[in-house]
């Protein structure tokens, strides 16, 4: 099943669920609390077994594809050479930011604004987004990269799979292309 479809089943139910869980009681607050907390060490501690995973395999096989443009920019599509190993931390480091960013936002709605509710939704929808990705799939689930596995990954596309700058090509008509063209090529570390 779709995972944005469950999101939204998860996230209508729980709607109803936060409904009837008495949040003025300072112990079932306290227990949410705790349940946020406690739902984002879980993902810490995937993302922190998954580093030391991807720094110990240490895979060097070149990776090369062409990265689209920006939404709106007139650049031309950027040729990248990079290692499966770089690939992998660099995707990493960006389900760090995305987890960050998410616990901040949620500080500043529970915080500053009162919001009890978007806890409880949230202890939820970033774990099981966590085990839905493509690294925790290789990684920690020791599934083959063939598929849609297989890096690149696509990009996940914005609200409802809409939106993005296009996608990302590996194929060798697209990478040869990007050659001539002489855009990019430069290797990332």
């Amino acid at each position: 099943m779709n995972p944005q479809i469950t999101n939204v089943v998860i996230i209508l139910g729980m709607m109803q669920v936060s409904k009837k869980i008495p949040f003025e009681d300072p112990q079932v607050l306290m227990g949410i609390r705790a349940l946020y907390i406690i739902s984002n060490l879980i993902i810490l501690g995937i993302y922190l077994f998954m580093q030391q995973k991807i720094n110990s395999k240490k895979d060097l096989t070149t990776l090369k594809y062409v990265e689209p443009p920006p939404m709106g920019s007139s650049e031309e599509p950027k040729l990248i050479t990079t290692t499966v190993h770089s690939y992998d931390l660099q995707q990493l480091r960006g389900m760090f930011k995305s987890q960050l960013m998410g616990v901040g936002m949620m500080c500043v709605m529970h915080l500053y604004f009162k919001y009890t509710n978007p806890l409880l939704i949230q202890s939820i929808i970033p774990l099981k987004g966590a085990f839905e990705g493509n690294l925790v799939k290789i990684h920690l689930f020791g599934q083959p990269a063939v598929g849609d596995l297989k890096r690149p990954w696509k990009a996940a596309g914005g609200f409802m799979g809409m939106g993005g700058a296009g996608e990302v090509k590996a194929d060798k008509k697209s990478i040869e292309q990007a050659e001539r063209a002489g855009t990019g090529g430069v290797k990332e570390e």
